[in-house]
């Protein structure tokens, strides 16, 4: 709950002189956030970012930022009553996000997209537009919540593990999370989202949630980048890991660390994908043990109010940790190598963790995000 005397978004003036930018998706969770904020009586601006051509790109359906989205978002700020800008950042998507998601991919990571597009789109180029708007903040569907701490904002995990966000916002700066508000995070359940939604008569109450990758149809990951980078998919071995072969695969691309099925090498023992040499052009296997791991190392680390690295203890920081979206945070403790760096030491082994996802740092009790990292080979 916000202080005395400040307004449902923190401001010490009233609604109707506080401006908002709704980042609008088209997604019900977004057109919540604008519908409620506006019914509130504050000064709601809509923008949604189309991000690629829905009807030549990638053929996509149902994702969010193009086509039907947009019109959706649209119709919700003509029922609400509020202005609503499409602005155009395919290019800006494309290099910031796509193109590097495709060379990851050809390295041998699992890359997530999502993260760079709220790092490198919504939350700095999206961001900066709602400066230029005279908005006092901008508000996303994100499930995730923000509370005024001692020294500021910080980020916490919303109040439905299930929705939560924060795994995918671990580059939000200081700076940042000054600006933005995430009026859906302390809600229990999607259901009370969708409960709002009708309450507000929007048509996109029952909508579906988007799946997968926005710009990758039904988690054809190999397909999009095959068209992204043509000839890339060369073909190779699949190296068990005491150096047998055993047999051939049409393209790195087409594997992640942790896949079972699908390797086309015949019964035995069951094995899985341990490691990707796109160099070799290797596939290496083992059995499941082989892909449990104890220590991580992270880069490109973004601290969110935690201490300086060169204050750490000894022993490293205690922290919980998450290296998968849907995983739990797990005890870990984190030894920083310098300002932005870190040997992640896990408490107990995880398994499939690959190089190009993310490692989030959360406090002990695991709520609340004090920074994150990726994951890379060392």
């Amino acid at each position: 709950m916000p202080a005395p005397g400040l307004n449902s978004l923190g401001f010490a003036k009233p609604p109707a002189e506080t401006r908002v930018v709704v980042a609008m998706s088209g997604g019900v969770d977004s057109s919540v956030v604008a519908a409620r904020l506006k019914r509130e009586g504050y000064d709601v601006v809509g923008v949604t970012l189309q991000l690629y051509d829905h009807g030549a790109a990638l053929q996509k359906k149902g994702a969010c930022c193009a086509g039907q989205d947009i019109y959706d978002a649209s119709r919700v700020a003509e029922v609400m009553g509020f202005p609503h800008y499409v602005l155009d950042y395919e290019n800006r998507f494309r290099e910031s996000v796509i193109d590097e998601f495709a060379d990851s991919y050809l390295a041998g990571a699992t890359p997530i997209p999502c993260v760079r597009c709220n790092e490198r789109v919504k939350f700095r180029d999206l961001l900066e537009t709602a400066r230029e708007l005279d908005a006092d903040c901008m508000a996303t569907g994100h499930y995730v919540q923000r509370f005024e701490g001692a020294q500021g904002p910080e980020l916490h995990r919303a109040a439905d593990p299930g929705r939560d966000q924060s795994y995918f916002l671990f580059t939000t700066t200081p700076e940042q999370l000054s600006y933005l508000r995430f009026p859906l995070g302390h809600l229990k359940s999607k259901a009370e989202t969708r409960a709002l939604a009708a309450e507000f008569g929007l048509t996109v109450a029952d909508k579906p949630d988007s799946q997968d990758i926005c710009f990758v149809p039904e988690g054809g990951y190999a397909d999009v980048i095959a068209k992204l980078r043509p000839g890339a998919a060369e073909p190779g071995e699949i190296v068990h890991l005491d150096g047998r072969r055993l047999g051939r695969h049409a393209g790195v691309l087409h594997y992640t660390v942790g896949q079972r099925r699908g390797l086309g090498i015949g019964g035995g023992e069951p094995l899985y994908v341990v490691k990707l040499d796109p160099d070799a052009r290797q596939v290496i296997v083992g059995p499941r043990e082989a892909l449990a791991i104890r220590e991580i190392p992270v880069r490109e680390i973004n601290w969110l109010g935690h201490a300086a690295f060169e204050q750490a203890p000894e022993g490293g920081w205690e922290m919980m940790v998450k290296v998968r979206s849907a995983r739990p945070p797990r005890p870990a403790r984190i030894h920083p190598t310098g300002p932005d760096t870190a040997r992640v030491e896990l408490l107990s082994a995880e398994e499939g963790v690959a190089p190009g996802q993310a490692c989030v740092f959360y406090a002990p009790e695991g709520n609340r995000v004090l920074g994150g990292g990726w994951i890379h080979r060392g």
